[in-house]
């Protein structure tokens, strides 16, 4: 989908006369999540990955929620909190299938957070991205699967 969407928006630049981004690196972007997402499907986890592109260590994969990523309990487990680069939605579609990342601990939303839509499967870099807080998101500290309607218009992570 990223790939057709992509080809789409680079068929209308040329077509304006406008530069299309050559470097490998932008015709690479994504392609390790594309595959990490690709082989998982619709399993109903939440993943994140300490590399951007979803490379690097695995830190965790839930179907649940999990308050506090630092703690030593939980799918998401001590440093865990400081070092997510990357996360996938591999969540089921229907009812809570939003996945909500929070800058403070038990889901604390007035700190802020981002949310992951189960239809942009994942964020190859969350640090390009601002929790609602206006804080980038170095770091998560808990999350949890909500609906769509939990999550405010500027939250969404791409």
């Amino acid at each position: 989908m990223r790939k057709l969407t992509t080809a789409i928006a680079a068929t209308g630049l040329m077509a304006l006369g406008l530069a299309v981004p050559t470097s490998a690196h932008a015709a690479e972007q994504g392609q390790y999540c594309d595959a990490e997402w690709s082989s998982h499907g619709r399993d109903g986890n939440v993943r994140a990955w300490n590399g951007f592109d979803c490379t690097g260590t695995l830190l965790g994969v839930t179907p649940g929620n999990d308050p506090d990523w630092s703690d030593s309990s939980g799918p998401f487990q001590g440093n865990d909190w400081s070092e997510p680069k990357s996360v996938a939605n591999n969540g089921t579609i229907g009812g809570n299938d939003v996945v909500a990342f929070y800058l403070a601990l038990n889901y604390a939303s007035e700190h802020g957070y981002v949310c992951l839509s189960p239809y942009e499967l994942y964020a190859d870099d969350v640090t390009d991205n601002r929790y609602t807080s206006g804080s980038v998101p170095n770091h998560i500290s808990s999350h949890r699967w909500v609906q769509n309607t939990a999550c405010a218009t500027d939250s969404w992570l791409t």
